[in-house]
């Protein structure tokens, strides 16, 4: 499967796409709530939503005083845009 231009919106991006986009970065997803994904790097793991208008991150004991971090990332942002920020970590 091919995916559209990096620069694309991700919300031109068929579900399909955007699922295998998330496996290219390592990411799997969960067995019983198909749109929650987990991701683990050497410095941080997170759990990516794919909710109705953002994809929410939370990325675990990553802030000060092992508290979780936040954040969320709209669909109108490029795929490029949302894999700089998510991936490059709390």
């Amino acid at each position: 499967m091919s995916f559209l231009p990096s620069d694309t919106p991700l919300y031109n991006h068929p579900l399909p796409q955007i699922e295998q986009w998330l496996k290219s970065q390592g990411c799997q997803q969960d067995e019983t709530q198909r749109h929650c994904w987990h991701v683990q790097r050497p410095s941080w793991q997170a759990e990516l939503w794919l909710d109705i208008e953002q994809i929410i991150v939370r990325y675990i004991q990553s802030g000060e005083d092992g508290q979780d971090i936040q954040r969320s990332f709209k669909y109108s942002l490029s795929r490029e845009d949302i894999e700089q920020a998510v991936f490059s970590g709390p």
